[in-house]
């Protein structure tokens, strides 16, 4: 039998029991306000980070972002993208097309994206603060890539792992993803059984004290 990988592991989990594990750990990784911004499905992946800012300049130049999405070659990658202006797009219906066609699972973007119904009519996930019509063109430049980034308030690495879904986004970093993995899995098997036992009458009060959750960071 096949050792399931770390991103089919993340897969079977959600960011509650992700962000738990955190928690449980003493790691930052979880974030409020990076949601779907259409009703997309659950993204997992690694992290190829872009950091965006201000145009300082009138010079035409590359289009932000669209150097990362040509250098990919691998099928696990997520754009994690920070940096953006508020009320400005940094994402749009070619970009995603282009990533569509280069197999990158979603985007994170800690901004805004417009043409969001060209996103969804092709199915790419993206994820962050909320929709707009303005332009990034004249206002926003690509300034890095594959360098850490700030992601509403969590410093992401290239390479880190990354799961959103319908609560928001959480990203682990790459030493850590094992420990997180184990802990995470423990806990959603302790949950199905808190689960288990209302169902069957227990009392929530005894099924949800806080000696039970203590427990669960106990093997």
């Amino acid at each position: 039998m096949t050792t399931p990988s770390f991103l089919d592991r993340l897969a079977s989990l959600d960011t509650n029991t992700v962000s738990d594990a955190l928690d449980f750990l003493g790691l930052r990784g979880a974030t409020y306000g990076l949601r779907p911004l259409w009703d997309c499905p659950k993204i997992v992946g690694r992290a190829s980070t872009v950091l965006l800012g201000p145009k300082q300049d009138t010079e035409p130049g590359v289009h932000l972002i669209s150097p990362v999405v040509d250098a990919v070659t691998t099928n696990d990658r997520v754009l994690v993208i920070a940096g953006g202006v508020e009320g400005v797009s940094c994402w749009g219906d070619i970009l995603a097309n282009a990533a569509t066609t280069k197999r990158i699972r979603g985007s994170v973007i800690d901004g805004m994206s417009r043409d969001i119904e060209g996103s969804e009519a092709i199915g790419y996930p993206v994820y962050g603060r909320g929709v707009t019509m303005i332009s990034a063109r004249n206002r926003v430049v690509q300034i890095d890539s594959g360098e850490p980034v700030q992601m509403a308030g969590v410093t992401v690495h290239e390479n880190d792992y990354v799961i959103a879904d319908r609560c928001g986004t959480v990203f682990v970093s790459e030493g850590h993803i094992e420990a997180v993995l184990a802990l995470g899995e423990r806990i959603a098997r302790r949950q199905d059984g808190m689960v288990a036992a209302v169902r069957a009458g227990r009392p929530v009060a005894d099924v949800m004290h806080d000696k039970e959750f203590e427990a669960i960071a106990v093997r």
